[in-house]
């Protein structure tokens, strides 16, 4: 089963990892801008962060065989010094622009604070002036406070929910996101978040449509094969196939065609590794 991998940060992962996705059968990915795990102090850190993900990332993929593409934002980690967030936000509009950025994010909340929601409500308004998709990030402490307050702001700028994903749901928040239209994510982590086992479960109580499942894998303990595992799983609990495609590859490739630069080649071939060895 060809695969899309719709939210993954290859920023912090090998070329094995490239490797073992192409061999598994994953032939897109996206990557949004996340959090380095230290915060940055100059606005130029953020765009030549943006420029490496989009170009340098993208090259580095199709050595390998997979279509890479990004979504360029402000991380909620990152929005509390907020001169500093209106120097990124001032400048980003030329990353958003750029051929390979498929969409904004991910931002919402960390620790649901004025100034996150500051820069989450700027962020908003600017895709939906530049007619990009947007994907949330729904916080990791205080999941459904910050799901409430997320959908709050999204009726309130009256934005169409079609564009958004609002990804990181639980079962606590599923229901909720769900219902208000919005795509909603599943992110599967070997500890933390879901397993494959609980998304089949929220799958089997909740339907497969506008449901996306990704395995954000990052710099922590996460695993750029997650997606396969979920697919093995729900066939193992009697999912059909059609279910499992609309999960792992349906459904993101709907949402990111909303994206003009979202035209995934997914013939690539692996590249001889001695054609671009130093």
């Amino acid at each position: 089963m060809t695969i899309i991998e719709p939210h993954i940060h290859m920023y912090s992962r090998t070329t094995d990892d490239y490797q073992a996705m192409y061999a598994a059968g994953i032939r897109a990915c996206v990557e949004p801008s996340f959090w380095l795990g230290a915060n940055r102090r100059y606005s130029g850190t953020f765009f030549d962060y943006f420029q490496l993900i989009l170009d340098f990332e993208t090259v580095r993929s199709r050595r390998f065989g997979i279509d890479h593409f990004a979504a360029v934002s402000l991380n909620p980690k990152e929005a509390e010094d907020a001169a500093l967030a209106d120097e990124v936000l001032a400048g980003m509009e030329p990353y958003l622009r750029h051929q390979r950025c498929v969409a904004l994010g991910e931002i919402g909340f960390n620790n649901i604070t004025p100034n996150e929601e500051r820069a989450c409500i700027r962020q908003f308004e600017l895709a939906s002036r530049l007619g990009l998709p947007v994907i949330v990030h729904l916080p990791h402490v205080d999941k459904l406070r910050g799901a409430q307050r997320t959908i709050g702001i999204i009726r309130d700028l009256g934005l169409d929910v079609g564009r958004i994903i609002l990804d990181h749901n639980t079962e606590e928040t599923i229901g909720l996101c769900h219902a208000t239209g919005c795509y909603c994510g599943m992110t599967v982590y070997p500890i933390s978040k879901l397993t494959p086992e609980r998304v089949s479960g929220i799958i089997r109580a909740h339907g497969a449509e506008r449901m996306i499942v990704n395995g954000s894998a990052d710099w922590g303990i996460s695993d750029p094969l997650s997606l396969v595992k979920v697919v093995d799983h729900m066939r193992r609990d009697g999912h059909t196939d059609e279910t499992i495609r609309k999960l792992v590859f349906d459904n993101a490739h709907a949402f990111y065609s909303q994206s003009p630069n979202w035209k995934p080649d997914f013939t690539l071939q692996p590249v001889d590794p001695r054609q671009f060895q130093r």
